[in-house]
């Protein structure tokens, strides 16, 4: 059999107790038992997970279905990769543990003779004072010693309550603005400084689906979230098929 399918997927937030979250995560198991048998590959573009966080000896409980899922897929021979978001970036060792490659980003992967540029999306490019400073103290390895202290019943809380609040704030004010965007500038540059430059630009993060042709001639393509449908996207070794479908 020739396996030639490569999906990507980004943004489920799994967890958020926005909307139906159970729904949510039964769409997402839906799609990973019914990915085919010609699947070579998963890409996940981070933020699968609302908060993730691991001390030594324990990890969030359940996602049990999802999990399960995705050790099927393996056991079928499915390349798993992981790229933390900002959302599910605290990880340390459990995912590898069950199979699934950690990425970081930009990551350049060749995939069927073409160039893909893939990674969550947060940070690249031009952004804030306020978001540099958030990304350091959350990366710092200070913080994550003082949060691993906590109980975690309190810790999954506060980080919960967080990611919830964060999703609340940025759901209504935003419009992705096109060329103008400073991802788009980042993978304009990305592309100059390689000796081969990327076909593809993929990204999740910004909660909106784009699909545009840069100056440079690559296709950056933003994938959509997982609160008001499945958004995913399939590349089978000649194009590139988005799908974004709405919950009945």
């Amino acid at each position: 059999m020739d396996r030639n399918l490569t999906y990507f997927v980004a943004d489920v937030h799994l967890g958020c107790n926005l909307m139906d979250p159970s729904a949510r995560e039964a769409r997402f198991v839906s799609f990973l038992r019914g990915l085919p048998e010609e699947t070579k590959a998963l890409y996940m573009l981070g933020d699968i997970w609302d908060f993730w966080y691991e001390y030594k000896d324990v990890v969030p409980k359940g996602y049990i279905k999802v999990f399960a899922a995705l050790d099927a897929l393996k056991e079928r021979g499915v390349e798993l990769y992981f790229f933390p978001g900002n959302h599910d970036q605290w990880t340390y060792g459990y995912f590898e543990q069950l199979g699934i490659k950690v990425l970081s980003q930009p990551c350049v992967r060749h995939i069927d003779g073409k160039r893909f540029c893939l990674g969550h999306g947060d940070g690249l490019g031009k952004v804030g004072f306020g978001y540099k400073f958030l990304s350091a103290l959350f990366h710092s390895k200070i913080t994550r010693a003082l949060f691993s202290l906590l109980h975690p019943w309190l810790a999954f809380r506060l980080g919960n309550n967080w990611s919830r609040s964060n999703r609340l704030s940025h759901k209504s004010n935003y419009e992705f603005r096109g060329l103008e965007e400073p991802l788009c500038r980042f993978a304009e540059e990305f592309a100059a400084s390689q000796d081969e430059a990327p076909h593809y630009f993929i990204f999740g993060h910004y909660h909106r689906k784009a699909d545009l042709t840069l100056p440079c001639g690559a296709r950056l393509v933003l994938l959509d979230d997982w609160f008001e449908g499945s958004s995913y996207m399939c590349w089978d070794g000649a194009k590139l098929t988005i799908s974004n479908t709405p919950v009945e």
